[in-house]
């Protein structure tokens, strides 16, 4: 890609995640970077993401970033913590955009969150089994303990709209009172999808415990990169490409995070 070719700083930052957990990314994107548009996939057809091997992930998230290059994207924001896990670092080099995960922001906010130096961590199964907060985490501070805990249950109630539901709380106080008992002071939230129950996780928690929102802090390292090249143009967009129909897409998007989309379609992408 030459000089002359590269998008413009008017071209939309594209993001994606398997489902709508990817949707809390844009909304931090939209609170920090309002100008810009936004070219947002969710891997509807496919999600979740969680329970599949690192080959698949880092295929479909290739085919993904294909899609978002096709349509012009400035930079890719890979607004999964299991993508951004097990594709990222094998992918990134093949792209001449920026490609941004949400796991490295996530890790750098949770090493200056806590004090007592235990650090627990949430995520899918894949994103846990790769242990890539533990690393991250520990190559800033290998002192620090990192208590680490798969949450399969979890992206399934989300994507059923179950954001405040008595079931929802139980299983989540059954993955979260362990942690606890281990004294930890910081949280961090490690999929994406998480972020639309940081209440009642805070609940569970109570005042002591820092949560780490890796949405936010994705959203922030993107407007770091950005500054010196924001966009100019007065019209910001939203505009979404599932991989397959979603029923509860839009009233997640409008009632739980307060987006407005501007356009909705369905592409089949792979096969």
């Amino acid at each position: 890609m030459t000089e002359s070719s590269r998008p413009s700083n008017s071209a939309p930052i594209g993001v994606f995640d398997s489902g709508i957990g990817g949707l809390t990314v844009v909304s931090e994107l939209r609170r920090a970077l309002p100008l810009e548009r936004i070219l947002y996939v969710g891997d509807t057809a496919r999600v979740p993401y969680g329970g599949k091997s690192a080959e698949t992930v880092t295929r479909y998230s290739r085919e993904i970033s294909d899609l978002l290059i096709a349509e012009g994207a400035k930079m890719i924001v890979v607004a999964c913590n299991t993508a951004s896990a097990l594709a990222v670092p094998s992918i990134a080099p093949n792209y001449l955009v920026p490609m941004v995960g949400v796991l490295e922001p996530g890790a750098a906010a949770a090493v200056k969150a806590t004090r007592s130096g235990r650090i627990g961590v949430i995520g899918t199964r894949a994103t846990i089994a790769s242990e890539a907060y533990t690393k991250a985490i520990q190559r800033r501070d290998p002192e620090l303990s990192v208590h680490a805990i798969a949450c399969p249950l979890l992206v399934p109630l989300i994507e059923e709209g179950l954001l405040d539901d008595e079931i929802t709380e139980a299983i989540l106080r059954r993955y979260l009172m362990p942690m606890l008992a281990e004294g930890i002071d910081t949280l961090v939230l490690g999929c994406t999808h998480y972020p639309l129950l940081k209440g009642v996780i805070a609940r569970i928690c109570g005042p002591e415990v820092s949560l780490v929102d890796s949405a936010e802090n994705c959203a922030l390292a993107v407007k770091g990169l950005l500054d010196s090249d924001p966009a100019t143009e007065l019209s910001p967009r939203l505009d979404i490409l599932l991989t397959d129909s979603s029923e509860g897409f839009l009233r997640i998007a409008e009632k739980s995070l307060d987006l407005t989309i501007d356009s909705l379609s369905v592409r089949r992408v792979g096969n």
